[in-house]
């Protein structure tokens, strides 16, 4: 079994259904096991190939998948000590707004080519430095 999958069988999607929240929790799992510069590259991985087995490649964003990933990593280095995914998300329950990237990028940024492709530094705010 692959850890994506193993990854996968952890989280709780109500009929099937991968949402936002169960990306958050993907990126809590990957970064409590392997640490946010690691988690990023598996992350990013694991969605990317989703998005490609799922035959729509152009749903994925390299930008929001690793922001997403270090935003997570930065509230995890400041409370290392919740082990539970549901503790997580209700001390943390801006990780559930998916507008929240919208604080630190422009739509257009976030919707460019290059963004979608790859990394792009946040464009109005930066993010915190990593811990």
């Amino acid at each position: 079994m692959s850890e994506f999958t193993e990854l996968l069988e952890q989280i709780d999607a109500p009929a099937g259904r991968f949402g936002h929240r169960q990306h958050i929790q993907l990126a809590w799992l990957a970064v409590r096991r392997h640490g946010t510069p690691d988690a990023v590259i598996r992350v990013s991985g694991w969605i990317r190939h989703a998005t490609d087995y799922e035959q729509r490649p152009q749903k994925y964003n390299a930008t929001m998948t690793q922001a997403w990933t270090r935003i997570v990593g930065h509230h995890i280095d400041a409370d290392p000590s919740v082990a539970d995914f549901d503790v997580f998300a209700a001390r943390n329950p801006e990780l559930l707004d998916k507008r929240l990237l919208s604080r630190h990028y422009t739509s257009a940024t976030l919707a460019s080519a290059t963004a979608r492709a790859g990394w792009v530094e946040p464009d109005l705010v930066a993010f915190p430095p990593a811990g």
